[in-house]
């Protein structure tokens, strides 16, 4: 296994912790921002994973690029739709 790789999977690890603790966040509230993260940190993970098990050299002259992409306007989307929610 390469130095790469092993990086590769740490951040693949990260990102799906984190979207593992929004979808908590969102079982215990009910706040569709937190479903929207965990969505977004999702499609963050499928990207480098993605790219690694194909062995794709560079992330950005794929179209997996797209899922980041579609992960950070998911996450656009959400908080104008809070920000524009009556609480």
């Amino acid at each position: 296994m390469s130095l790469t790789a092993a990086i590769t999977g740490a951040i693949i690890m990260g990102y799906a912790i984190a979207s593992l603790f929004f979808l908590k966040f969102w079982r215990r509230t009910g706040d569709r921002l937190f479903l929207a993260f965990a969505a977004a940190f999702l499609l963050m993970a499928a990207t480098p994973a993605l790219t690694l098990s194909l062995a794709i050299p560079r992330e950005e002259q794929s179209l997996f690029y797209l899922l980041r992409a579609s992960g950070f306007a998911i996450i656009i989307v959400a908080i104008i739709a809070k920000s524009r929610r009556k609480t």
